[in-house]
């Protein structure tokens, strides 16, 4: 028998897909792990060469929401007060009295784009973070609460490093997905040019506005996981810290820092939103691996020996998710799993 919630949520998601793809051609993982993004209320990272539609679909995404927008295009001379808003001076025309007023800047909507993130000054992207954890902005000694909801998806290229500022590992922890974004097909890249160099492209229409997205939000908070799902997780997070009892063994040549306590969460709540999207009523192990790459990839951090030996956090999460048996009993060595054996 189905859930109606679970229904209407597939329905809202299955609108949005329709919908973006009037402007965005294949990019099916990219746009579904995008999608659980808003869903559980992650932010979310996107990282691609120039040129693959990263900044339109998160426009494209914002335009499916009827939900306020901004876009923040980050330089290096881009300020704190530039993106959280500042006081003005204010005279009172009649009294000629003198106060400050706040004049909330661009973080102030629900979805942002923060397009390439990395291009703008620590100080900056520490002014950022307070809104990513807080939903607020400090400005003057004063709190100021951001919308709800509120989204932060950023870009990011990969492959120009000159004049920018790399993230430091606690703000990306603060992502909840790193989304690559590759090339497209053949084919999907025949139907771009075609798109794009004819007449007038199609615009997505509005699918949810805020109080249905905040339900939707509430519905895959509300699926249900069983301890033996909790267990791996707990086995794929605390099997990558560097000194640990539960460390598994491959990762000692490989990684100097492992994944804490937030990539737990993340995978925790983007297993919900998978198994809630693909017609099952409660997450499952498949639904943790579904999603463990754009939530391990940022908080693995490899060294030395690993670049050399051309492994990257991609490849090490493979391996392992090959390596750790969802299927073993508790007690087994590692909280409800075992190190399966090779050979």
């Amino acid at each position: 028998m189905s859930d109606p919630a679970l229904d209407r949520l597939r329905a809202a998601h299955a609108n949005m897909k329709e919908e973006l793809h009037r402007t965005i051609v294949g990019q099916e993982e990219v746009i579904d792990q995008l999608l659980i993004g808003v869903l559980t209320r992650g932010h979310c990272l996107l990282v691609g060469v120039p040129g693959l539609a990263k900044t339109l679909l998160i426009s494209s995404l914002a335009k499916t929401l009827d939900l306020s927008f901004n876009r923040i295009q980050f330089t290096p001379d881009l300020m704190p007060g530039d993106i959280t808003g500042t006081d003005l001076l204010h005279v009172d025309p009649g009294t000629n009295e003198r106060t400050f007023r706040f004049a909330p800047g661009p973080l102030f909507a629900n979805v942002v784009l923060a397009d390439e993130i990395n291009r703008t000054p620590p100080k900056t992207q520490a002014a950022l973070l307070e809104s990513m954890v807080e939903g607020q902005v400090t400005v003057g000694g004063r709190r100021h609460p951001l919308p709800n909801p509120f989204f932060v998806l950023a870009t990011q290229n990969p492959i120009e490093q000159e004049g920018t500022y790399p993230l430091p590992e606690a703000q990306l922890d603060r992502f909840m997905f790193m989304i690559r974004v590759d090339y497209p097909s053949r084919e999907e890249e025949r139907e771009i040019l075609r798109r794009t160099t004819g007449g007038v492209q199609g615009e997505p229409n509005k699918v949810l506005g805020s109080e249905e997205l905040i339900e939707l939000q509430r519905i895959v908070r509300g699926v249900p996981v069983a301890d033996h799902v909790y267990d791996y997780v707990l086995a794929l997070t605390r099997g990558t810290r560097v000194g640990s009892t539960e460390q598994v063994p491959f990762l000692r040549e490989w990684v100097t820092w492992g994944a804490g306590p937030r990539a737990g969460q993340f995978l925790v709540l983007g297993a919900k939103a998978h198994a809630a999207l693909h017609g099952r009523s409660h997450a499952a192990v498949e639904d943790v691996r579904a999603i463990v790459r754009p939530v391990m990839r940022h908080r693995i951090v490899t060294n030395f020996s690993a670049s050399a030996e051309g492994m990257s956090a991609d490849m090490i999460v493979d391996r392992l998710l090959s390596e750790i048996d969802p299927s073993a009993n508790v007690g087994a060595g590692l909280p409800g799993v075992r190190v399966q054996q090779k050979g």
